[in-house]
C-alpha cells in the first residue's frame, strides 16, 4: 500500500514540477509567449522566481500538518490552471499579478510535498525518490518546452495545463490526517536532533553554487536562442542523465566527490562559452557539462534534505527552506548577470564572474566536503540503527553501554538515551530529575570523547565486533 503512495506522490510531484518548470519558473512558455507580445522576459522571470522563493521559504510556517499539506496542493493547482487560462488572453496587468501568485503557491506546494516525501519514503530510499520525481518532471518538461518552441506557445501552455489537471485528480487519491500520523507525528521525529545548523550550512552552500545557474539563465540560454529545433528538447537531456547515473550508483559509492566533478564541469562549460562560437556543436558541449552539473549537484542536496526530514516534525519548512536556498541563487546569479550586460563593464563579462564563482567553490569545498560528509555519515548512523530489529538493536546497545567505561548508572541511562528517549523519559523512568540526566549525560558525552547523541550513535556504529555478531 505504502509502496503504491510513494508512487502515486512522485507522479503528482512530477505533473506539477513538469509545468512550474516549463512556465512560471522561467519556463520556455513564459518566454515563448513574452516574445511573441514584445514583451520584456526579464521582468516577468524575476518577478515569478522572487515569488516562487517566498513560497517556498513562507510554506512550512503555515502548513503543519499533512492534512493542510493536501488541502493547500489542491487548492494551488486548481489556482494555477485558472491563472494559466489568463494567458490566452492579451498581456495585460493580469499576467503579471496571476504569474506571482502562481508562482508563490507553486512554491508553498512543492514544500508541502515533503510530507508525502517523508511520509512513503524511508530515509534511506530518499535520494531515489528525488531523483524519480526529477526525472519525470523533466521529461515531461521536455514535452511541453518542444511544443511550445517549436508549434506553438499556446500548445505548450495547454499540455502544462493537461499536467496541472491529471495532478490535481491523484492529488484527490493521497491521504490527508489521520488519528494515527497526528498520534505518531511527534514520536517518530528524532527530536533529539536539531536540523537548524546544518540546514543553514547546506543552504548558504546551495545559494552559493547556484549563482551560476542563475547566470545560466540570463546569459547563456538566451545566447544558443536560435537553435529552436535543439534547444527545445535537448536542454535537460543531460540533467536526466546525470540524475539516473547518480541515482544507480553502489550504495557505498561517497556521492560526496561527485561534487568535486560536477563544479569542475561547471567551470568548463563556462570556458567553452568564452571560447566558442554559438553553433549547434557548441551548445551541445557547454549545455552537457553545465546541465550535466547541475543534475550532479541538484540530487546531492536533494538527498540530504531528504534524509532531514527525520529530524524535524515539519518537513514542509524543511523542504521549502532547503530548495529556497537554491532559488535564491538563482535570482542572485540572475541580477548579477543582468547588471554586467546593461553595464559593459570592460573585462568582466557573467563568464568571467562564474568562473570566480568556481573557484571561490572549489577554494572551500575541501570545508563543505569534510562537514556534509559528518552530515551525511551521522544520517546513515541513525538510519541504520532504527532499522534494526528490536532484539538487535537491544543486544548491540547493551554490548556498547556495558564495556567498563561507564558507571552503572550512567550505562542505565546511555541504554535508554540510545533507544529513543528523551531527558524527561528517562527521568521519569528512572526516577531522578531532569537536571541530574543531563549531569550523567554530559560525563556520557565526555567518557565517550563526543558532544552528541548523533556522534555517540555514530560511535556505536562503528564497532562492527558485536554488531555483526
Amino acid at each position: 500500500m505504502e509502496g503504491n503512495m510513494r508512487s502515486l506522490s512522485i507522479i503528482v510531484f512530477s505533473l506539477f514540477f513538469s509545468w512550474l518548470l516549463a512556465f512560471p519558473f522561467q519556463g520556455q512558455i513564459l518566454l515563448a509567449l513574452a516574445a511573441k507580445h514584445g514583451i520584456d522576459s526579464y521582468s516577468l522571470a524575476f518577478g515569478s522566481t522572487a515569488a516562487h522563493f517566498a513560497g517556498l521559504f513562507i510554506s512550512g510556517f503555515l502548513v503543519k500538518t499533512i492534512g493542510a499539506a493536501k488541502r493547500l496542493m489542491l487548492f494551488s493547482i486548481v489556482f494555477c490552471i485558472g491563472g494559466s487560462l489568463l494567458f490566452f488572453l492579451p498581456p495585460s496587468m493580469l499576467w503579471y499579478v496571476s504569474l506571482v501568485l502562481m508562482s508563490f503557491l507553486s512554491g508553498a506546494c512543492v514544500a508541502a510535498w515533503g510530507f508525502y516525501f517523508k511520509k512513503f519514503t524511508p530515509s534511506n530510499e530518499r535520494i531515489k525518490t528525488a531523483a524519480d520525481a526529477l526525472i519525470y518532471s523533466n521529461i515531461l518538461m521536455i514535452v511541453i518546452n518542444a511544443s511550445a518552441i517549436l508549434l506553438s506557445p499556446y500548445l505548450g501552455l495547454t499540455l502544462s495545463m493537461l499536467m496541472l489537471a491529471t495532478a490535481f485528480f491523484l492529488q484527490l487519491r493521497l491521504p490527508g490526517n489521520s488519528k494515527k500520523d497526528m498520534e505518531n507525528r511527534i514520536q517518530e521525529t528524532k527530536k533529539d536532533i536539531n536540523p537548524a545548523k546544518p540546514l543553514g550550512f547546506l543552504c548558504l552552500f546551495i545559494a552559493v553554487i547556484t549563482i551560476n545557474s542563475g547566470l545560466m539563465y540570463q546569459v547563456v540560454n538566451p545566447a544558443f536562442a536560435h537553435h529552436k529545433w535543439l534547444v527545445s528538447w535537448y536542454w535537460a537531456v543531460p540533467y536526466i542523465i546525470a540524475l539516473f547515473i547518480v541515482r544507480n550508483l553502489p550504495p557505498k559509492t561517497n556521492r560526496n566527490y561527485m561534487l568535486y566533478i560536477g563544479i569542475a564541469m561547471i567551470g568548463l562549460s563556462f570556458i567553452g562559452f568564452m571560447m566558442f562560437d554559438r553553433s549547434a556543436p557548441s551548445y551541445l558541449f557547454i549545455d552537457t557539462l553545465m546541465l550535466g552539473a547541475c543534475g550532479v549537484y541538484d540530487l546531492f542536496w536533494w538527498s540530504i534534505l531528504g534524509e532531514m526530514l527525520d529530524f524535524h516534525d515539519n518537513p514542509a519548512k524543511i523542504l521549502g527552506i532547503g530548495l529556497s536556498a537554491n532559488v535564491l541563487g538563482v535570482l542572485t546569479g540572475g541580477m548579477l548577470g543582468s547588471i554586467i550586460t546593461a553595464s559593459g563593464i570592460k573585462n568582466l563579462s557573467p563568464s568571467v564572474l562564474a568562473l570566480v564563482i568556481v573557484f571561490i567553490i572549489l577554494v572551500l569545498l575541501p570545508l563543505l566536503h569534510r562537514h556534509l560528509s559528518n552530515l551525511l555519515k551521522n544520517h546513515a548512523f541513525l538510519t541504520a540503527l532504527n532499522e534494526m530489529t528490536p532484539i538487535r538493536q537491544e543486544e548491540t546497545i547493551d554490548c556498547f553501554t556495558t564495556t567498563g567505561i561507564l558507571t552503572e548508572r550512567e550505562s542505565e541511562i546511555a541504554a535508554l538515551l540510545l533507544k529513543g528517549r528523551t531527558y524527561k523519559m528517562i527521568a521519569v523512568e528512572l526516577y531522578l530529575s531532569e537536571n541530574t540526566i543531563k549531569t550523567h549525560i554530559k560525563n556520557i558525552y565526555s567518557k565517550f570523547n563526543v558532544q552528541s547523541k548523533s556522534e555517540l550513535i555514530g560511535l556505536l556504529m562503528q564497532k562492527k565486533p558485536y554488531i555483526n555478531k
